[in-house]
């Protein structure tokens, strides 16, 4: 017979056993996932024929920068399951156990075979204005749930955990490395850090969003706290604007998807005037376009100088200037691209 391979950490068999999901004596299949740059993640089967996820955040994150940060993180994502769970239990695989000691939770294990990751889609040229507009919906359906929520906004008093995890390593290191736009990258940050309006996933990129049979399903909330709405916004359109230099040929439906977004998310943002939230998004969005190529998390998939040239040439202007609507955002970007040929 074949042997049950050993946990990658003794840990990881230790807390199945501590939350019933191994019997003493059985052993579990441990299977490294693909995920971020700031957690292991495995699929576990079980002697009892379920599979489930276990996932434990790393001090420090996979990345060329030195980049560090709290492992009490992971708490922070667990509890962000929990409050999705609540509100729209479709949005977020089943949360199932959490040592919060450990670092360490367990959720739902959900086949791929029928969750695709959005992020492959968009970059096989699979663009569905239709999957924006979901994702839309659903990121609206989450901050309005929260919004202006006292016990939700005490539960996730987080600003030093968003502050390590982004607002330092996007705008901030972004900022040393473009002097002349430091003083509107560090007002970004902290007009961010000063608006406490719902509660922010942090993370809302494509490689963090399957696509599954009822709907959208959110992963990978580490940064949540509570906090500007905004910066959600422009941190998932700001990869429908980035795709568009690997897939040229589906920039049309790329730009639906931008518009179908922003239409789906503002028909249900009902909890602050859409001038205000829309203003703060579209000013956000430029200095994360150029984050992406001089941050501390460069998208791996911009290879060639001339597209990140491209990308400080079109963000620069708008950093210095903000658009106060994303269209404005959608149309620079668009024309910057047609004039690159």
């Amino acid at each position: 017979m074949e042997a049950t391979p050993a946990a990658p950490d003794p840990r990881l068999e230790r807390f199945l056993r501590e939350q019933g999901f191994l019997a003493p004596g059985e052993g579990a299949r441990f299977t490294p996932l693909a995920g971020g740059v700031s957690s292991d993640i495995w699929r576990v089967d079980l002697p009892d024929g379920r599979t489930i996820c276990i996932k434990r955040a790393l001090p420090k994150l996979k990345v060329a920068a030195d980049w560090y940060a709290p492992v009490s993180r992971n708490a922070c994502e667990w509890a962000w399951i929990e409050f999705a769970a609540r509100h729209a239990p479709a949005a977020v695989p089943r949360p199932l156990a959490h040592d919060a000691e450990a670092g360490l939770f367990a959720m739902e294990y959900l086949p791929p075979q029928e969750h695709p990751v959005w992020k492959q889609q968009l970059l096989d040229g699979q663009v569905a204005p239709a999957t924006a507009a979901s994702v839309g919906r659903l990121l609206a359906t989450l901050h309005l749930a929260s919004s202006r929520d006292g016990a939700v906004e005490r539960a996730f008093d987080t600003g030093a955990n968003f502050h390590s995890l982004r607002l330092e390593p996007y705008l901030l290191a972004t900022a040393r490395v473009h002097p002349a736009l430091a003083p509107a990258l560090e007002a970004l940050v902290e007009r961010t850090a000063n608006t406490r309006l719902a509660l922010v996933h942090g993370d809302v990129s494509p490689k963090n969003i399957l696509v599954g049979p009822r709907g959208p399903v959110f992963l990978d909330a580490e940064c949540a706290w509570y906090g500007d709405p905004a910066f959600d916004v422009a941190f998932c359109l700001n990869h429908l604007l980035l795709k568009c230099l690997v897939r040229p040929n589906e920039r049309e439906a790329l730009r639906r998807s931008f518009e179908a977004f922003v239409d789906a998310y503002f028909m249900r943002a009902r909890f602050d005037p859409r001038l205000g939230l829309e203003s703060r998004a579209a000013s956000l969005l430029p200095g994360l376009l150029l984050a992406r190529v001089d941050g501390k998390s460069p998208v791996e998939y911009l290879t060639a100088e001339g597209d990140r040239e491209l990308v400080r040439k079109a963000a620069a202007p708008m950093i210095l200037r903000p658009p106060t609507v994303l269209a404005e955002v959608l149309g620079r970007w668009h024309a910057a691209l047609a004039a690159a040929g």
